[in-house]
């Protein structure tokens, strides 16, 4: 048995081919987040402080909780975007998988606090001004915006760190619904509905800590190199098989190292041919499978004899073809 594995995949993950493109744009947008971002929390910070709304200041840490993810989603993304090296040879890609951990970890603090500081009563009732909806309607329209644009890229490259980032925008939307809900009732009726204020509080924290564990399940189940669906590898099985020599696949593993799967694949070939020509099949499989398929990052290919029904099968089907 042997592998085949040319010099191009030092080169899988490198700065200069698509990853390295989408790795920026993923960089790209999360640095966008982070702008506006910063602008929302501020502003409904000092809003909520001003007014004394424990919805508002609440969802201002949500959104303060979101740069900072959004800060650890462009550190994930940055370290992926490096080239594999010799201590690295399958690239840095689980960088990108860190950081939809750390997202996901992120979460789950901010909404514990959150919670806690919506179920501890604080001042005495009294009526908001009416601009303290403005930061919320505000939040609304450009959450809409980055969730959208994020969770379309996101899946379009494959990453974790940045979907994960588009469902915090998600939840900070949704987030952003519930103040907007209680500071509307407190504006209706103050001494009616000030608990409105708090319970906003309290399940804006509950929707955060219920997003983080299913943020953080994704994650480890990559980083345990949970195998790609069945489809997937029913994929990569069939484009296999389209290379000339090609007899039978033996076995076929795939992990995933950040936006791109990395495959292993036992090849069955006529035991009768010499070393090179066997190589040079399994090379010609390995080419195959990465222009056909996007999603993978590289193949390794492990070359096996064929067993003897397969052979059979193989002269049969040369032999109707004639």
């Amino acid at each position: 048995m042997f592998h085949a594995l040319s010099s191009e995949s030092m080169e899988a993950f490198s700065g200069n081919g698509k990853a390295g493109r989408e790795e920026q744009i993923g960089r790209r947008i999360a640095l966008i987040s982070m702008a506006v971002g910063t602008g929302l929390a501020l502003s409904k910070i000092f809003v909520g402080t001003h007014v004394g709304s424990d919805s508002i200041t609440s969802d201002g840490l949500e959104a303060a909780g979101d740069v900072l993810s959004s800060g650890v989603v462009y550190a994930g993304l940055w370290l992926a975007s490096r080239p594999p090296d010799s201590q690295h040879p399958y690239g840095h890609g689980r960088y990108e998988t860190l950081a939809g951990l750390g997202v996901g970890a992120i979460l789950l603090l901010t909404g514990a606090a959150i919670f806690w500081h919506g179920h501890t009563p604080h001042g005495i009732p009294k009526a908001f001004p009416t601009y303290a909806l403005y930061p919320l309607l505000a939040a609304v329209v450009l959450k809409v915006c980055l969730f959208v644009t994020k969770f379309r890229v996101g899946r379009r490259i494959a990453s974790l760190s940045l979907e994960a980032d588009a469902w915090h925008d998600l939840t900070d939307l949704l987030a952003t619904g519930v103040a907007l809900s209680a500071v509307v009732l407190t504006l209706i009726d103050a001494q009616r509905f000030y608990a409105a204020d708090h319970v906003g509080a309290m399940l804006i924290g509950i929707l955060i800590c219920i997003l983080s564990v299913q943020v953080v399940h994704r994650a480890v189940g990559q980083l345990v190199d949970t195998m790609p669906d069945a489809g997937k590898m029913a994929e990569v099985r069939q484009t296999a098989l389209l290379v000339p020599g090609a007899l039978g696949i033996e076995k076929c593993y795939a992990r995933r190292t950040g936006l791109r799967f990395h495959v292993d694949l036992h090849l069955e070939v006529d035991p009768e041919l010499t070393v090179r020509e066997s190589h040079e099949i399994a090379t010609q499989v390995r080419i195959t499978i990465k222009e056909t398929l996007p999603w993978v990052a590289d193949v390794l290919v492990h070359v096996e004899p064929a067993p003897a029904a397969i052979l059979r099968d193989a002269q049969r089907a040369i032999g109707s073809r004639k």
